[in-house]
């Protein structure tokens, strides 16, 4: 019971003695997912049969062939003897379109999850944190004289643009959307979001609708690093060839 993972092509005469000794051949694997197969089995690519060694080699209970639906076919590798908590996901769509926009979500969601490892604190969704943080430095930014005035007053406007694109995506109108929501938190309604289900202003968190910390503060902290270096141009030079 054994095989191999083939990253070039073998000669027909190869793959007929593997046959004969039944080992598993797997031909045409990505170099990315030979890497991820290595570390999950504990075991380390080879070019050659002299390096073959013991300790060079992997174990698992089971390796088979599965059809996932529409004539396709993956390798399965179950019983992993190494001590790698790893897994793998099947994406499947009609199309190419779905499957991407299916794999990016899944992408989007482990992301998430690390940030929440890191950093376990969470806030109010929907818009919340963004309009509230808009009306405290609106409100900074009065007290404040001069260019700083006019700088703080432009961040606060910037973060409207968060629960703008939030009400667009979900169908709502944005301009009246993003005026509530600044009305209700200049009330004192600090947890009032924009709920995409009720398609209205309701306590978010209420609905159980959270965010890590560490995205927000990412988000915004790439934001402020990229505005930095764009106002650090004082020229773009064109060339011609």
């Amino acid at each position: 019971s054994s095989g191999i993972n083939a990253e070039w092509p073998l000669r027909p005469g190869a793959l007929h003695f593997l046959t004969k000794m039944k080992v598993l051949v797997v031909k045409d694997i990505e170099r990315d997912e030979i890497d991820f197969v290595s570390r999950t089995l504990g075991c380390r690519p080879i070019a050659t049969a002299d390096h073959m060694l013991p300790e060079h080699l992997g174990q698992a209970d089971l390796v088979e062939e599965i059809h996932v639906g529409g004539g396709n076919k993956v390798v399965s590798i179950t019983g992993c003897q190494s001590n790698a908590k790893t897994c793998s996901i099947l994406v499947q769509g009609s199309n190419k379109l779905l499957a991407d926009e299916a794999e990016r979500s899944i992408h989007d969601a482990l992301c998430v999850i690390r940030c929440l490892v890191k950093n376990k604190n969470m806030i109010a969704g929907g818009g919340a944190p963004e309009i509230e943080l808009s009306i405290q430095l609106a409100q900074y930014a009065a007290t404040l004289s001069g260019v700083e005035s006019h700088c703080i007053k432009a961040f606060a406007d910037a973060l409207e643009i968060i629960p703008f694109t939030l009400a667009e995506n979900a169908g709502l109108p944005p301009i009246n959307i993003v005026t509530e929501l600044r009305n209700r938190h200049a009330q004192g309604e600090a947890m009032a979001g924009i709920n995409v289900k009720k398609c209205c202003i309701t306590n978010i968190t209420e609905e159980n609708v959270l965010q890590p910390l560490l995205v927000s503060i990412s988000a915004i902290t790439l934001a402020s690093e990229t505005v930095r270096s764009i106002l650090k141009i004082d020229d773009i030079v064109n060339t011609s060839r």
